[in-house]
């Protein structure tokens, strides 16, 4: 549907997720990134490690992410990001779901994100669609539900009802997680029927931003 009524949603980091899997020394099972990774060479052979802190007694411990590799297999940029501890690296591979599978733990991604609403201002007596574009900065899994209850300032009964009644035009399932980004329509009828003025979202009355590009 084409409209030149266009938003930005945004699922922004507000920290790293959590590693999950239990700790040798006490019966935590919640671990933080220590903001190290460990490489250890041997002759043309490199082991590299993601370390870890408890969150409940502070042991380190160790997250393979290469064993035994030869030092040609590695480019050297990334090679020198693991030497050096590089804050990008240490997310990348805190957030890898790869690496949480191969090693047989899982994310925690409560907390770890907040939604910033970039929605320009419309007139109110515009009912021309509203087009929303969500983007992802971590691949956090977020109920589409949870989305559109922060994003409308809404309840659930409410964003269901607006659902129900087609003034929401969502291509994921309203109770699916998603942690790539999609795009949704927002109709904003004059006078929708069967559903009160307050389950309508006040676009005026939204933050302004500069529209998105066609």
């Amino acid at each position: 549907m084409h409209t030149d009524r266009k938003a930005l949603w945004a699922v922004r980091q507000s920290a790293l997720p959590a590693v999950v899997r239990p700790c040798p020394d006490c019966p935590g099972t919640r671990h933080r990134p220590s903001g190290k990774i460990r490489v250890n060479a041997s002759g043309k052979l490199l082991d590299v490690w993601l370390l870890l802190s408890c969150v409940n007694c502070d042991r380190t411990s160790k997250v393979p992410v290469h064993e035994r590799v030869h030092v040609s297999t590695l480019e050297p940029s990334r090679l020198v990001s693991y030497e050096n501890n590089d804050p990008a690296a240490v997310r990348e591979l805190t957030i890898s779901a790869s690496l949480a599978a191969r090693n047989n733990y899982r994310l925690d991604w409560d907390g770890t994100w907040e939604l910033d609403v970039r929605t320009p201002l419309y007139a109110l007596d515009s009912v021309a669609p509203l087009r929303i574009r969500v983007v992802f900065d971590l691949p956090a899994p977020v109920r589409v539900e949870r989305l559109l209850m922060l994003g409308l300032g809404l309840s659930r009964p409410r964003v269901r009802r607006m659902l129900a009644h087609g003034l929401v035009l969502l291509p994921p399932g309203l109770g699916t997680k998603a942690h790539r980004g999609f795009e949704f329509t927002l109709h904003r009828p004059a006078t929708p029927p069967s559903v009160s003025a307050a389950e309508v979202p006040a676009l005026a009355r939204w933050p302004h931003s500069e529209p998105l590009g066609a």
